[in-house]
């Protein structure tokens, strides 16, 4: 728990306050004589009897008892002056803006240690160091501004940039996105994002707390942590939003399978959001116009009326919502005539909407009035009207906010003209509106929050394979691929269904299983990665003569060390693969496979355990779903088979964390059954 004189202190020390308001301590001295907080406000500083109008102490142990101490004095200094807070002076609350810490140096790091191992001791709370503080309404214990409108129910916002923090309000705040707290953790010495939102969601009062969470992440240390409490907001009512920079990776990673190749820890990070619910975003001005779409009515279906008095935006925004999946309906019918009656000459009800520049705002009045009431397939409205700078558009704005108070359907104001009625904007946002001053961020915006789907439950899997025989082997596998005796033997204890198959060695012994299995064959090298690449796959092979002419050339191939024989079997490839990324735990990955999963990539990534359910729903969400459908005569896979193969992948992979990655590669699916043709499997520990 976050000791509550961090977040709502009764009395306030800022060390080494001055009066240079261009310094760290000056300026969370005035934002916080600015934000009348309403407790004893103290300062020490050695070398001034009064700073900006207050009383001064010397040194901290000449100080009352006080709540909350912000450090604004050299990081060599600190350790000292918390201990005496901690021991004589009851303070348990704790922000270090300093630098100077582990993000510098060892000895920086051996200081911060020094820091938090102090404030544990009296189960205080630290934000920092390094950082530029915490603004909530209690009080404004940041150095920096913007200090943005506060309210309860405004964003509840966690940076783990001090910096971005500030670029992120000011990406925000022009657009009437109002703040309920600010919490910048800096280094993570003790409080991370990860424990801020723990906070958030243990504290959480459905009548009293804020439902808009944003984050701003660059390591991700607990996902874990992060997902339990990120979803569990989201269950409660919440919605989330989330930066995570640092995503790309300079030049490619050595990848010994398909599923090392695609997984990365960005990947993981995707797959972790969508099983959270979070909305994933990767600029300042997306998470904030996502931020201002969840302070709107949600979307209940995707079909949008874009209602405009300039034709050029609204092209551009039914461009962006259709290219995210939304759409643009026509309009038509008795009740549109009616409508199109109301309106200049020229106009048009279509969708797009367009009442031409001279429109009035009772005419906009009368259109918004339609799509509530007589447009039953209209499931929200944008509405784009800005100003060619002739005359005021009060009554526009003024009409657009009581209409937004009554509309059945949510409504999304677009107000482009930041420069021509920037005091219309700013009377419009006083009336506690949001402006989205670009319509194509918005489209984009709506989009991908109508696409993130709610939380994915987790559960447990062992139950669904064999874990007795599955321990067994991996508790006697030396790191590295497994045999192919062994690999076949994990892969029916984890349920998988597979071809028929031989392990041969000689010529002979080719003939006689080919025989066996029954013609025609496929014949594969053992031990080399991209078979296909080496001359390492013969398909059809149909006589016991072509058996042994090509047993006899492929096992010449360089690291071959035996040559598997399977039935020929027909279907369309599919492929699922795993792989344990650091701290993550194993993603699974599934798709179409063969040469398709090198050309196309178009698989979909999750964290284990992945439920059948949760398999069947993201395969329709692949661009190649058509071909697992089944197209133009083509007969496609067995949907419940393939997405029950994903589920065991995540079972097995959850009872033998020591695989490191695997790869079925390719499954072969028809409408009555899908099996594992090919697969490696590579012990780490």
């Amino acid at each position: 728990m976050i000791a509550k004189e961090l977040i709502s202190p009764k009395s306030i020390v800022v060390v080494g306050g001055t009066d240079n308001i261009h310094s760290p301590g000056g300026k969370v001295l005035k934002n916080l004589i600015d934000g009348n907080f309403a407790g004893p406000l103290y300062i020490v500083n050695p070398k001034k009897d009064e700073i900006q109008g207050l009383k001064v102490y010397a040194t901290v142990e000449d100080l009352p008892q006080v709540d909350l101490a912000i450090m604004a004095i050299a990081a060599k200094f600190v350790p000292d002056a918390v201990k005496t807070l901690t021991k004589q002076k009851g303070t348990r609350g704790f922000i270090v803006l300093s630098a100077g810490f582990s993000e510098e140096s060892h000895q920086g790091a051996v200081l911060e240690h020094e820091i938090v191992e102090q404030i544990n001791s009296v189960n205080g709370s630290l934000i920092g160091p390094n950082c530029i503080g915490l603004l909530n309404t209690n009080y404004n214990g940041v150095f920096t501004t913007p200090i943005p409108s506060l309210d309860p129910f405004g964003v509840d916002f966690i940076s783990g940039s001090g910096a971005t923090a500030v670029f992120i309000m000011e990406s925000g705040v022009p657009k009437g996105l109002k703040f309920n707290s600010v919490y910048s953790v800096g280094n993570s010495a003790q409080l991370g994002v990860e424990e801020i939102l723990e906070h958030l969601d243990t504290t959480f009062d459905p009548r009293t707390s804020s439902k808009v969470k944003l984050l701003y992440i660059e390591n991700v240390n607990k996902p874990d942590k992060l997902y339990r409490h990120a979803a569990s907001l989201i269950q409660k009512g919440c919605r989330i939003a989330a930066i995570k920079s640092g995503g790309s990776e300079a030049g490619s990673r050595a990848a010994s399978s398909h599923t090392g190749a695609l997984a990365s820890p960005d990947k993981a990070v995707d797959a972790l959001f969508k099983k959270a619910g979070i909305v994933r975003c990767h600029s300042r001005e997306e998470l904030t116009t996502v931020a201002s779409v969840f302070m709107h009515p949600p979307l209940t279906g995707k079909r949008i009326a874009v209602i405009t008095h300039a034709g050029g935006p609204a092209v551009m925004l039914t461009d962006a919502l259709s290219n995210g999946g939304l759409e643009v309906p026509h309009i038509e019918g008795e009740k549109a005539k009616v409508l199109l009656e109301k309106l200049f000459p020229g106009s048009s009800v279509a969708n797009p909407i367009d009442f031409l520049a001279t429109g009035t705002a009772a005419q906009l009045g009368d259109i918004i009035d339609a799509v509530n009431n007589d447009f039953d397939h209209i499931d929200a409205m944008v509405v784009v009207f800005g100003s060619p700078g002739l005359f005021p558009v009060y009554d526009v704005y003024d009409l657009l906010d009581q209409k937004m108070k009554a509309s059945k359907k949510p409504i999304y104001p677009v107000l482009p003209s930041i420069v021509n009625v920037a005091d219309e904007i700013k009377h419009f946002i006083a009336k506690g509106r949001i402006n989205f001053p670009d319509e194509v961020l918005l489209g984009q915006a709506l989009a991908k929050v109508y696409h993130t789907d709610a939380p994915t439950a987790k559960a447990e899997q062992a139950h669904l394979v064999d874990t007795k025989a599955i321990r067994a082997i991996i508790d006697k596998a030396d790191n590295g691929y497994l045999s192919p005796e062994k690999l076949v033997e994990l892969l029916d204890a984890a349920g998988i269904s597979r071809a028929g198959e031989a392990v041969v060695n000689s010529a002979s012994d080719a003939v006689t299983q080919a025989v066996k299995l029954g013609f025609p064959v496929v014949m594969k090298v053992v031990g080399p990665v991209h078979k296909s690449d080496v001359g390492g796959v013969v398909l059809n092979v149909k006589t016991e003569e072509k058996v042994r002419e090509e047993f006899d050339r492929m096992i010449q191939i360089k690291d071959t060390t035996a040559i598997l024989i399977q039935p020929m079997l027909s279907g369309t490839e599919l492929f699922v693969g795993a792989k344990r990324e650091d701290k993550f735990g194993h993603m699974v990955l599934f798709g179409l496979g063969g040469i398709f999963i090198e050309v196309l990539g178009d698989v979909q990534t999750t964290l284990i355990p992945v439920s059948k359910s949760e398999a069947l729903d993201r395969l329709s969400q692949l661009n190649s779903y058509g071909i697992i459908k089944g197209v133009r005569g083509q007969a496609g896979v067995n949907q419940e088979q393939f997405a029950e193969i994903v589920e065991r992948v995540s079972a097995l992979v959850s009872v033998a964390p020591e695989i490191f990655e695997m790869d079925l590669n390719p499954l072969l699916g028809s409408p009555d059954r899908v099996v594992a043709v090919d697969a490696r499997i590579r012990i780490e520990r």
